[in-house]
């Protein structure tokens, strides 16, 4: 294999021209230039990407934390993000912190120890204590869906959404209306649950706790909640899903139960996966452009390497729309 010093002395030229030619540090003639080049061809040489890395003070990496990289919400996320970056000529590290304070850890040193040159954050609430080591190193953080102070993020308006979606249902006539909640910690669950709550309340119908269940986001999750439904005295004749997969658990909970969606209990979900619109009904949701949060974020961190950004801090909050599909009907 062809070290640097081959293509030197095949140039005629010393190690640090061939390095600045590389590396465009200095000007360097066009004759000298073009031998030093001629030579990286004949002799089929490839620099070592972390030598160049070190000289350009860059890697060309973004490191992308995400709670779980199974739930299609956060898949089509980073593909949103990684199809960006790759445009934008960088690579994208994926890691999966499985909702676990200890693995987020660990992948914020490996990150660091990598020199990425930014991370895109979307996980568990953590306290920002933990992400002063990449301040300290000048390595940009943008976040999704988390406020922290002086932290550039995207935000969902997740109240909004709650309340959307029940209004929609209490448009359609329906007064019991049974909520399946994400996991308590994660501030876009309660914000879409207070949305829940606002609506029933504006429509002047009582908080009834026997209607709020709390899943983890999966389709599981949703088959248990839809299954506890079921076996109050008086089953709500709506559900709101504050996800899509637990939405989708749900219908197929009550279809093997005999029940009817939309007939018999009509379910509207959150976020607008993919899945959504294939399911049996096609799912009622609020939509979220998901693949443009991504280009979004992508473009904010690569807009804070670059420096492009002003120095307050960045904060973008993004309004689902609803999407009706066959999922919900009038209350019969």
């Amino acid at each position: 294999m062809a070290t640097i010093y081959d293509v030197a002395e095949a140039a005629g030229v010393s190690i640090s021209t061939v390095s600045h030619v590389l590396n465009e540090t200095r000007f360097v003639s066009e004759n000298t230039r073009a031998k030093v080049l001629e030579a990286v061809t004949r002799l089929n040489y490839h620099p070592s990407s972390l030598a160049r890395a070190l000289v350009r003070q860059e890697t060309r990496t973004i490191g992308l934390i995400v709670p779980d990289n199974v739930n299609p919400f956060f898949a089509e996320l980073a593909r949103g993000i990684e199809n960006h970056g790759f445009q934008a000529g960088y690579s994208v590290i994926l890691c999966n912190s499985d909702r676990s304070t200890s693995k987020e850890l660990a992948y914020l040193e490996t990150l660091l120890s990598k020199r990425v040159d930014g991370v895109i954050y979307m996980t568990t609430d953590m306290a920002t204590d933990r992400l002063m080591p990449f301040h300290e190193e000048g390595i940009p953080i943008v976040t999704f869906d988390r406020d922290y102070d002086n932290i550039d993020s995207i935000l969902l308006d997740n109240f909004q959404g709650g309340y959307d979606a029940t209004r929609h249902l209490l448009e359609l006539g329906h007064t019991r209306i049974g909520c399946i909640a994400g996991p308590d910690s994660p501030s876009r669950s309660s914000d879409r649950v207070r949305g829940y709550r606002a609506a029933l309340e504006e429509a002047h119908i009582p908080y009834n706790p026997d209607l709020l269940c709390v899943g983890d986001w999966t389709a599981r999750s949703g088959q248990v909640a839809a299954s506890e439904f079921l076996r109050l005295p008086v089953p709500p004749t709506a559900i709101f899903s504050c996800n899509d997969m637990m939405a989708v658990g749900a219908i197929a909970f009550l279809r093997d139960r005999g029940c009817h969606v939309p007939q018999d209990i009509s379910v509207i979900g959150y976020d607008n996966i993919s899945l959504s619109a294939y399911v049996c009904p096609p799912l009622t949701t609020i939509a979220t452009p998901i693949e443009q949060i991504g280009q979004g974020l992508c473009q904010m961190l690569l807009d804070c390497i670059g420096e492009k950004l002003p120095a307050e801090t960045q904060r973008v909050t993004v309004r689902g729309a609803l999407l009706v599909r066959e999922s919900t009907a009038q209350v019969t």
